[in-house]
Formats: structure tokens, C-alpha cells, sequence
């Protein structure tokens, strides 16, 4: 009967640990305005709707859809990102585990000699001894330090995910930027050789009007030094391009060597040819996985104010034991050398509790610093979004003027080298259109890389599911 009044005893007070000390977490609301729509979306370049999950689809190319799941899957950031996932979710099983009983099981074998003075007369002196013992606790969590240890670690483990997802938008952004650059250099290699060949047009014609009288030694000088000029940018061009390459290959977990044929020939610079779906505010604040990690780093501490807090009040532990000791081998398990008891533990750090309050305060202040680093993560994510939306809408604007101009610098420099074969302008005026040409087929190009870049932050800006991936 008193077993059974114990055991009802058990469940009455595991009842009550749902009365947990310490605040009960709320999650922050962001202010009103962050849910708005953008002030960048206004534009024929974006639109309004949801955002894509995978993103980099929208190139559409096959060889750079590749080049992001080789980097989900072997970049090295990744995989120390996913250790620390399961490094959290261990640590979630070990606050679990406490709601378990603990047990603890001991057993000793000896054999010895004692002194004369320890024994009765007659008795031996020499003997074996055999000691066993099998003992359980189970604390009653009555005030929630258990039940709060567990939700912040359920907490940490969710913050370990969403710092993965981080990592993983930052390595897809850096992979696509790698390729886009390996590319769009390759395109301003492509200008530039264009560039040479037609100066060497250029001074194989001013030559030849030189040989026959028709031009100075000065106008071939002057065509070979900008044909030199213009060569002297290939060399740099080449190697950014390699450059690029090589970044490419170690976010794929590749050395240099190999990365796939098709990221190296690729010249052409990929572009998203429609609007791009940036969404709104709420949605940018439900996706990015920095904002949901700040969020979820609060909930963890403001959980562990409440593990600190119920240290101010007793624990109580359920235990009992079973155990034996006899001497000698025979009747180990006899009734005579069996033993057992059965009961509840206190303990209670009481009335000096200063060092708990103490550990309460730092809790508390955690929890005040969480939700200041929550709050200046949702403004920076606003703001990164909104200049991303800026430049990306200025970058094609800036690549649209540049292209009416390298048109009129086209435009202009096919007239000029027909008005010098009919003898209507000198040498110097053709010089000066090829020139103006040259450097506009570089800034086109150089602005054609700039939206691809800007493209890119806009994308990482907008933060990514990865239920998908």
C-alpha cells in the first residue's frame, strides 16, 4: 500500500511540473512598416509576387543548376554548418534524457585480510567479499528547470538550422557570382580580342595608306600605340577570369584542376531576362534565415531564465536502490545479504541564493540582448534588400545608356572610316572614333557584369527556402 501511495505521489507531482518558473516566451513583432510593400519594387524590373525558392533556375542553365547542387553538397562551409546541426540535435537529446530516470549500476568483487582486532574470536580473517548494487532516480520536475532546459535546446537546434540555410544562400550567392564573373570575363576578353582585331585592321590599312603617301608616320604610331594599349587590358581580363574559375572550383569542393569543361568554355553572361519576384516585406522577414535565427536564439534564452530561475526553489529527487553484499561466492542473491530502500531527496541551495540570482540576471540580460540583435537584424535586412533593389534597378539603367552609346560609337566610327577612304577627314578623326568605340564596348560590357553582380545580391538579399534543396 505505502508503494502504491508513492507511485500516486510520482504522477501528482510530474503533474505539476507544467507549472514552469520563468517567462513564457513571446515571440518579437516586428514594427508595422516592415511588412510593407518595398520602395524599390515600383519598377517594370521586379514585381511583386513570391519569391522563388531556388532561385538560380531562373538563369535557366543547366550547367550553373549543376555548379549549385555540386555546392550544397560538398562546399566545405556546408558541412561544418550541418555538423553543428547535428551538434545542437545532440544536445537536445541530452536535455531529454533528463526527463528519464537515472540509473546507476555498481558491483565490486574483493578479497583480503583484516585485522585480528576486527573480527570475533573463531572467525576468519581472510575472506572474499561480493558487493552489488542497482540504483534509480527520477527528479520531479515541479518547477520546469527540466521542461525549460529542453526548450531552449529544441531552440538552439532550430537556430543551428537556419544558421545553415544562412551558410547555404551565402555559398549558392557566392557560387553563381563566381560563375557569372568567370563568365562576363570571358564576354570582356571576347570585347576586348574584337577590340585588337579590328585595330589591326586598322593599322594594316593606315600602313598601306602611309606606303602610298596618303598618311604621316605619325597616324601609324598613333593607330599601333591604341592597338597596344587595347591588347595590354587581355592579360589582366585573363587573369580574373582564372581567378574566378578557381573560386568557382573550391565552392564546388573541387581543386582547380577539376572543374567541368562546361563552366570553363561558357563566354556569355547569364541574365535573368523577366521580372524578378521579390515579394514584400512579412515575406522577405519569413524567409530570411538570419532574421528566423535571431528569433530562435531569443526564444533559447529567454527559455534559460527559466532553468536559471528554478535553481531558487528545491529540487526533489525520487530514488531507490537494490543491492547485496555477502561474503563469499554462495547466496549472493539469499535474502539475508539482499537490502534495498526507497524514498525522495531535497536538495535546496538555501538561504544564501545570491549566485543563483546572479546567473538569473545574466539570463535575463541574454534575453535583453537577443531581442536588440533580432531588432537590428530585421532593419538590416530591409535595408540590404532595399539597396540591393536600388542598384539592381540602376545597374540596367546604366546598361541601357551604355548600349544606345556603344550603338553611337559603332554608328560613328563606320562613318568616319568612310569619309577617310573618300578623303573628307584625316586619319586623327578615325583614330579618335575607334578609340571612343573601344572604350564603349568595354563599359557595356563592364555594365553587363554590374547587373549580373547586382542581380546576385538581390537574390541573396531576399534570403531562400531550402525545403527544396
Amino acid at each position: 500500500m505505502k508503494i502504491k501511495n508513492l507511485v500516486a505521489g510520482l504522477f501528482a507531482a510530474t503533474a505539476l511540473s507544467a507549472c514552469a518558473v520563468g517567462p513564457d516566451y513571446v515571440a518579437p513583432t516586428p514594427p508595422v512598416a516592415a511588412g510593407a510593400p518595398f520602395v524599390g519594387v515600383q519598377s517594370a524590373e521586379v514585381t511583386s509576387a513570391a519569391p522563388d525558392d531556388n532561385w538560380w533556375r531562373l538563369y535557366q542553365d543547366p550547367v550553373l543548376d549543376g555548379l549549385v547542387a555540386d555546392a550544397l553538397a560538398a562546399n566545405t562551409d556546408v558541412r561544418v554548418a550541418v555538423a553543428r546541426i547535428e551538434k545542437a540535435r545532440a544536445s537536445l537529446r541530452g536535455s531529454r534524457s533528463d526527463r528519464l530516470p537515472q540509473t546507476d549500476i555498481s558491483a565490486s568483487g574483493t578479497y583480503g585480510r583484516v585485522s585480528e582486532a576486527q573480527v570475533l574470536p573463531g572467525f576468519d580473517r581472510e575472506g572474499r567479499r561480493v558487493d552489488g548494487e542497482l540504483a534509480i532516480g527520477y527528479e520531479l520536475d515541479l518547477f520546469g528547470r527540466v521542461s525549460r532546459g529542453i526548450e531552449a535546446s529544441r531552440a538552439d537546434l532550430a537556430a543551428a538550422q537556419e544558421d545553415a540555410d544562412a551558410v547555404r544562400v551565402t555559398v549558392v550567392a557566392d557560387t553563381v557570382r563566381a560563375y557569372v564573373d568567370a563568365t562576363s570575363a570571358a564576354d570582356q576578353l571576347g570585347v576586348a580580342q574584337r577590340t585588337v582585331d579590328l585595330l589591326d585592321r586598322s593599322t594594316r590599312i593606315t600602313n598601306a595608306r602611309f606606303e602610298r603617301g596618303l598618311n604621316q608616320k605619325l597616324d601609324v604610331i598613333r593607330v599601333t600605340q591604341l592597338r597596344e594599349q587595347q591588347a595590354a587590358a587581355i592579360p589582366s581580363l585573363q587573369a580574373a577570369r582564372d581567378a574566378a574559375l578557381f573560386r568557382l572550383a573550391t565552392l564546388t569542393g573541387r581543386t582547380p584542376q577539376d572543374l567541368p569543361e562546361a563552366a570553363r568554355t561558357r563566354t556569355t553572361t547569364p541574365d535573368v531576362s523577366k521580372p524578378i519576384p521579390v515579394g514584400d516585406g512579412a515575406t522577405l522577414l519569413a524567409r530570411r534565415p538570419d532574421v528566423k535565427a535571431a528569433e530562435r536564439r531569443l526564444a533559447a534564452d529567454t527559455a534559460r531564465v527559466g532553468v536559471a530561475t528554478a535553481d531558487l526553489y528545491p529540487k526533489i529527487t525520487l530514488g531507490g536502490s537494490v543491492g547485496t553484499t555477502a561474503v563469499g561466492a554462495t547466496d549472493v542473491f539469499g535474502g539475508g545479504p539482499l537490502r534495498w530502500l526507497l524514498g525522495p531527496m531535497i536538495s535546496w541551495a538555501f538561504p544564501n541564493q545570491e549566485a543563483i540570482r546572479a546567473r538569473i540576471g545574466g539570463a535575463k540580460a541574454d534575453a535583453e540582448a537577443d531581442l536588440a540583435n533580432f531588432d537590428g537584424t530585421v532593419l538590416r535586412a530591409l535595408e540590404e534588400t532595399e539597396t540591393a533593389l536600388s542598384a539592381y534597378r540602376n545597374a540596367l539603367l546604366r546598361k541601357e545608356r551604355l548600349g544606345s552609346a556603344r550603338d553611337a560609337a559603332e554608328r560613328a566610327a563606320n562613318v568616319s572610316l568612310a569619309r577617310e577612304s573618300r578623303g573628307q577627314i584625316d586619319s586623327l578623326h578615325v583614330l579618335d572614333a575607334q578609340r571612343t568605340l573601344a572604350q564603349s564596348e568595354a563599359d557595356y560590357a563592364a555594365a553587363t557584369r554590374a547587373v549580373a553582380f547586382a542581380q546576385v545580391d538581390l537574390f541573396r538579399a531576399l534570403g531562400g527556402s531550402w525545403q527544396q534543396s
